[in-house]
């Protein structure tokens, strides 16, 4: 599978990424990169091999669940640049 500038540019058009029409070439390259990489992946023999669901076999020591320092929202809010009702203010991102 190969990846043209035609494509390159729709794959930004859809994930919202500006590329610069000097660097279609360069995204692209190193997309097809990319795909050239996975199909190396699609060639190792897997036949064999147990799916895994953690690299690490130990398991994690659970601690009790409890409430040291409650109650402190004033002071956590006192270094909060803007706050309002009590809770954190931040400014609009999405439009």
């Amino acid at each position: 599978m190969s990846i043209d500038a035609q494509t390159v540019k729709k794959i930004a058009f859809l994930s919202h990424l500006k590329i610069d029409e000097d660097k279609i070439d360069a995204t692209k390259e190193e997309f097809n990169k990319i795909l050239q990489w996975v199909d190396q992946l699609k060639e190792v023999d897997t036949e064999q091999v147990e799916p895994l669901v953690s690299v690490n076999d130990g398991t994690l020591d659970m601690r009790k669940d409890e409430v040291t320092e409650g109650n402190q929202a004033e002071a956590i809010l006192a270094n909060a640049p803007m706050q309002e009702y009590g809770y954190f203010a931040v400014p609009k991102v999405v439009e």
